[in-house]
């Protein structure tokens, strides 16, 4: 007998999920472990580099490229720390290093690693999308370089997609080129949010290698692995976010770099296949960070709520309309946490999930922006300080909306695809997540 097509993440196809909304046992120790890892030695990591000035949102993606400094060390401290407790790299395959866990265990420790944007650098979970991209298509050559010092920490991935004057909601107009000449790829054009590229061995850069007028559009695209001490390639600036001093999100100028036509990851054209597989996932991972964010700015809130005394020895908390912030804030959490793991399921099965996944990112983001600015608002201007960790929290939370596509993109995609299928006669089936052909006894129910 046939057996199903492999998905993507690793299930059959069409298996039936034993998937529960419930964290699963066997998955409890650990997460539990993490979380006590998170809560105790991490935050107070970014407490001290809040202070210092070191942080300011933006060390969740990467680490301190300068050994030297006292947040490097301190970073790498806390990193040796989660290998000794066995937290390290979790969601990695073991063949690169890592935890191995599969990936509906892995998201429900996504979850409260998410609660601070610190412990992906931390638990080196930060290098996820890039490793499995490079150990998926990157040459020989390319893995024994980088592979295992990547998972390790040892040297840190930049992504560069996005261009300054590029709407990038249709990605497939996108100018930065590369072109052979000899053995080597030429890279021309201009880039920008290239998360961590200060701090980065080399960035992973989205180029047009196809020039014909008759290439389909995206299958014009490739992925080539740039060193980031390659002449030519130049940091313009770091952009800073909502006033944020901290973080990295650079600008780069790519002026004639020359890198071995052996740099490319995958095949020439089959950058947006490459990218959609990293995305994916990747989305997920989004989702279930903002869960556990959204749980550590609820946790702030409620304790505030119970904290804080009014006008005639009363709690806050006893006040009708804080009350209220309670309530939507818990739908809020619920509600994505339900979209998320509906959409993990999904693809875990090898369907692409895009409207799941559409949904939950647009629906998501949106969210964990709500339950930030109540929050904040619970707290009165004291959440608008460094006195707390909902400053910080909320600046990343806006930031949400707009990385992996924003959301009017998301939620285009959804109505645009949702749709398609009512034109074509068949309906939406909420209970099996896909369109579904209508019953031949159903008749139209209105005049």
């Amino acid at each position: 007998m046939a057996t199903a097509p492999k998905g993507r993440l690793g299930r059959q196809a069409g298996e039936n999920s034993d998937f529960k909304f419930a964290v699963p046992k066997h998955v409890e120790e650990l997460r539990n472990k993490v979380l006590e890892f998170v809560e105790t030695k991490v935050y107070a990591l970014e407490r001290e580099l809040e202070n210092s000035g070191k942080h300011g949102g933006g060390m969740g993606m990467g680490g301190l490229k300068d050994s030297s400094t006292e947040g490097a060390r301190a970073l790498k401290k806390l990193q040796d720390e989660a290998k000794r407790q066995g937290l390290w790299a979790l969601g990695h395959p073991k063949q690169i290093g890592g935890g191995n866990m599969p990936f509906m265990d892995y998201i429900y420790v996504n979850e409260v690693q998410g609660r601070s944007e610190l412990a992906q650098s931390a638990l080196g979970t930060h290098s996820l999308q890039d490793s499995l991209m490079l150990y998926r298509h990157g040459s020989e050559d390319l893995k024994a370089k980088y592979l295992n010092r990547l998972v390790q920490a040892e040297i840190y991935p930049s992504f560069a997609m996005t261009e300054p004057d590029v709407p990038s909601s249709d990605p497939t107009q996108l100018q930065t080129y590369a072109k052979l000449e000899g053995d080597e790829w030429v890279i021309n054009g201009r880039k920008w949010w290239t998360s961590n590229a200060m701090n980065a061995e080399y960035t992973s850069v989205f180029v047009r290698t196809e020039m014909g007028d008759d290439v389909p559009p995206h299958a014009a695209f490739s992925i080539i692995l740039v060193p980031t001490s390659t002449p030519g390639y130049n940091i313009q600036r770091t952009v800073h976010v909502l006033g944020a001093l901290g973080g990295d999100h650079s600008e780069v100028v790519y002026d004639n770099v020359r890198v071995p036509a052996g740099n490319i990851i995958g095949k020439r054209g089959q950058g947006f296949l490459i990218a959609q597989e990293r995305l994916g996932p990747g989305r997920i991972f989004h989702c279930m960070r903002w869960i556990g964010q959204s749980q550590r700015a609820f946790d702030l809130m409620c304790e505030r709520l119970v904290e804080r005394k009014v006008r005639g020895g009363g709690q806050l908390a006893d006040v009708q309309l804080m009350q209220e912030h309670v309530f939507d804030s818990y739908c809020d959490i619920q509600a994505l946490r339900l979209l998320t793991l509906a959409a993990a399921e999904k693809m875990d099965s090898g369907d692409y999930a895009r409207v799941e996944l559409a949904a939950a990112k647009a629906w998501g983001a949106r969210a964990l922006c709500r339950i930030m600015d109540r929050a904040v608002q619970v707290f009165g201007a004291k959440g608008l300080t460094e006195d707390t960790p909902l400053s910080a929290m909320y600046r990343m939370a806006r930031a949400a909306r707009f990385y992996d596509g924003p959301d009017e993109t998301h939620i285009s995609s959804v109505g645009r695809l949702i749709v398609r299928e009512y034109k074509a006669g068949r309906r939406y089936d909420f209970s099996a997540s896909k369109a579904v052909s209508k019953p031949s006894y159903v008749k139209k129910d209105y005049k």
